[in-house]
């Protein structure tokens, strides 16, 4: 063999050598803790009967989607019904559409709608016992009804409903940061199995609330997400997504209201034709036919004021008889 083999030889398995003594004193300082279970085993689990559609992400941004709701839902709700409301959220998790009916109280009133461009529908649940409350006050009571435990009537469906879209109207203000939505109500039950709106085995997303009417009456509210609803904007529920949106559709949509209430609102607008500066004894012996010069040329641009502060510079014409200004640039602002 030539020598320069042999000397490769040697120096490969001395290579071999040091590296094996480095791994073993690795393994001595390397703790069994700092191994997890899945690489020990070398896979991981898989439930196929549920499997986790939403990520952590995914609930974190569906709860802060919906800690916003919250905050309009209490003042908008405690108006309407006129009594003091207010609402937290307990919890968001996900599970199969029959765990979560199952999960459900008996009585409980169960409004189906829908937020265009999603597709598919969403349920909303109120407790019968909290149900009761706002259909009294609604009906002139004091909020102390009781009486929850039976069908509603035609006139009670009909309030029910104009409860339901009071409530899903706010979500869709709450859901703008992410996704410009149209809530729309589709139908009213009691109860969750006339009505399915996902199959027994789907994943869905379920946000619970707990709702305080007055200081004594509290009830539960739900809101139930099938996952083929959020599919398409999954990418979209996210914390650090909602964030960054956030402030800039709610700022436009802040400056279109804003636009919308004050449109109609008037304005005192004026034209300066020129300046100059004369003595109090001139003034006092003004008569007519007298001229006084101004410091504008006859060609240069008149100023136009708006509450006071100069805006525009204009030239000014005749129009249908009437003396007008054309508008030629907005007014130089010194830096």
């Amino acid at each position: 063999m030539p020598e320069n083999e042999e000397e490769n030889l040697e120096q490969a398995g001395t290579a071999t050598a040091v590296a094996e003594e480095e791994l073993s004193e690795f393994d001595d300082e390397l703790d069994d803790s700092d191994i997890s279970e899945e690489f020990r085993r070398g896979y991981k689990l898989y439930n196929f009967r549920r499997p986790d559609k939403f990520s952590k992400e995914h609930l974190r941004g569906l709860q802060d989607i919906h800690r916003n709701f919250v905050k309009q839902i209490s003042p908008s709700l405690g108006a309407y019904l006129r009594m003091e409301v207010e609402m937290d959220i307990i919890s968001v998790d996900q599970l199969t559409y029959d765990e979560f009916i199952c999960s459900m109280p008996v009585h409980i009133q169960n409004g189906i709608f829908k937020l265009s461009p999603l597709s598919g529908e969403i349920s909303l649940g109120l407790s019968s016992e909290i149900l009761a409350v706002m259909l009294d006050r609604m009906l002139g009571g004091d909020g102390t009804n009781t009486d929850y435990i039976r069908e509603l009537t035609q006139i009670e469906e009909a309030l029910t409903k104009k409860i339901i879209e009071k409530i899903i109207k706010n979500l869709e203000n709450s859901w703008g940061g992410v996704l410009p939505v149209r809530a729309e109500f589709t139908a009213l039950d009691s109860g969750y199995h006339a009505m399915p709106i996902a199959t027994s085995g789907e994943i869905v997303a379920l946000i619970s609330f707990e709702i305080r009417l007055g200081t004594k009456n509290f009830g539960l509210v739900n809101i139930c997400f099938p996952y083929p609803v959020l599919e398409t904007v999954l990418p979209k529920l996210t914390p650090q997504y909602i964030f960054q949106h956030t402030n800039v559709i709610s700022n436009e949509i802040g400056r279109s209201e804003i636009l919308t209430k004050i449109e109609n609102a008037e304005l005192n607008v004026g034209v300066t034709l020129g300046t100059t500066t004369v003595s109090i004894n001139d003034i006092i012996e003004l008569k007519k036919d007298d001229i006084i010069k101004l410091d504008r040329g006859i060609d240069e641009p008149l100023v136009m004021d708006i509450n006071g502060k100069n805006k525009f510079l204009a030239y000014p014409g005749i129009m249908n008889n009437h003396v007008c200004v054309k508008i030629a640039e907005r007014y130089p602002v010194k830096e």
